[in-house]
């Protein structure tokens, strides 16, 4: 029994995030779009764990354990008559009548206040089903208002209610060539100040990155927010793959907090996922254990614009799926240790995990040229905790 994670989803980042999220989920572990094992579905040989992420009905279905929390109604309203309808607890998608128009205040203080008690509330009752409830994981972006203000409310509150469950955060941070408001370094600076107390481990993407790597790699001159979404869903799949299927190194969350945090205050690891790759170009390429590896220290390949080179490595973190033994993984290591450019700081020589999952990862079936994932046999997410 690995112990359940509920997924939060706040604002319109998170919710749309959400959707992304999973529709990887269910493809996966080979459910149809309302939550019943999908006849048609590729053969998949180990289903995994339902229980991490969904309880299941009397009558067969799996319901995903998540909430969807919007000031705003229109984002889940779209999940109300989209295509996952069915799929979610009506219960569990709370919106309001009013949005906080990417102020940090009215998420936080006045629209926000209102609406935290009732969210708690549908939280405790999704707790309560759970046999151990191991984590949450919450989507949010820093820029806008519910995002911000309604995300750092609620992580008090989680605070105080469940202490000791870990708390993993996937932020969108704001960057400075992709904004929609003016406000989101200020939204940014507030929530950042008022979460950093309050969660264990906070991942964060950057837009700019993520289509940075959109357009380099998957050949999409004008990504949508759907391309961005089912990439960091990849990510966010393979860091909870180890909670759900069998594997020969198994990560679970309390594990991410303890290696990849040195210090509580420094928790902001950074991501970078390897093969990013179109369908086109797939056929052509071999997927090596160390290519991949090597891939994932590549500034290009990171979903922050930061160079790592310039600064050392605290911690490293790598989560391998697919097609991969241990062996190579600890060569890559090796080979990657020996290279000049790669620093570690002296007072953490170890700073190496290791994960291997053998299920391997699964792409969103896109037409060619609408540029999707390709899927392959192996892929890597590194997290790691870096000074630059």
């Amino acid at each position: 029994m690995k112990g359940e994670i509920l997924h939060l989803h706040l604002g319109q980042a998170g919710t749309q995030l959400g959707n992304s999220a999973w529709e990887l989920y269910l493809l996966e572990h080979g459910l149809g779009p309302d939550g019943r094992p999908d006849p048609n579905a590729p053969d998949i040989g180990d289903p995994g764990s339902f229980e991490t992420f969904f309880t299941e009905t009397s009558g067969g279905k799996h319901v995903p354990r998540s909430i969807f929390v919007d000031l705003d109604p229109s984002p889940i309203d779209e999940i109300r008559t989209g295509e996952y309808r069915n799929l979610f607890h009506p219960e569990l998608l709370v919106s309001g009548k009013e949005d906080a128009a990417n102020n940090y205040a009215r998420g936080h203080y006045t629209i926000g206040k209102e609406m935290v008690d009732n969210v708690i509330d549908r939280i405790r009752r999704v707790a309560d089903n759970c046999q151990s409830l191991q984590g949450f994981l919450i989507f949010h972006s820093f820029g806008g208002g519910t995002g911000s203000g309604f995300g750092a409310l609620l992580l008090e509150r989680l605070s105080t209610e469940y202490g000791k469950k870990s708390k993993l955060e996937f932020a969108v941070y704001p960057a400075p060539r992709t904004s929609t408001a003016v406000v989101e370094p200020y939204n940014a600076v507030l929530s950042t100040h008022s979460t950093i107390e309050n969660s264990d481990c906070t991942f964060l993407v950057d837009n700019e990155a993520v289509y940075d790597i959109c357009r380099r790699n998957l050949d999409i001159p004008r990504p949508s927010y759907e391309h961005l979404n089912r990439l960091i869903a990849q990510v966010v799949s393979s860091i909870t793959s180890s909670l759900r299927f069998d594997g020969a190194l198994n990560v679970d969350l309390n594990e991410f907090q303890t290696n990849l945090v040195p210090y509580p205050r420094i928790h902001y690891p950074l991501i970078s996922y390897a093969p990013v790759i179109s369908s086109s170009k797939s056929e052509h390429e071999s997927f090596k254990v160390q290519e991949l590896t090597f891939q994932c220290f590549e500034p290009n390949n990171q979903m922050v614009v930061c160079d790592p080179r310039n600064g050392k490595y605290m911690a490293v973190a790598l989560l391998y799926r697919g097609d991969v033994v241990p062996r190579d993984a600890n060569a890559a290591i090796a080979a990657l240790k020996a290279k000049a450019s790669f620093n570690l700081v002296e007072w953490c020589p170890t700073g190496f995990k290791l994960g291997i999952n053998y299920q391997k990862p699964m792409a969103v079936p896109a037409a060619p040229e609408a540029g999707g994932l390709a899927p392959v046999k192996r892929s890597v997410s590194m997290l790691s905790n870096t000074t630059a």
